[in-house]
């Protein structure tokens, strides 16, 4: 599924594609590069609050330990 977000800061309109109905987690605009954190639910954008580039960092780190973890 491709969850239409616009970026809160340029007004951009990206695809987000979800294998799951939901998410949290970092986002970046692929236009200004401003970080976010998002949360979509039942294929909606629920809230997207900008992040800095060390909070951003952060959640990209725990989101790949998340994803590896269930590989497992």
């Amino acid at each position: 599924m491709i969850v239409k977000i616009t970026c809160p800061n340029c007004s951009s309109e990206s695809g987000f594609s979800l294998a799951n109905s939901s998410f949290e987690g970092p986002y970046r605009c692929w236009q200004c590069r401003e970080n976010f954190v998002i949360k979509i639910a039942s294929n909606k954008l629920r809230s997207c609050k900008p992040i800095s580039q060390e909070e951003f960092d952060r959640l990209q780190e725990l989101l790949a330990m998340k994803k590896k973890l269930e590989k497992k």
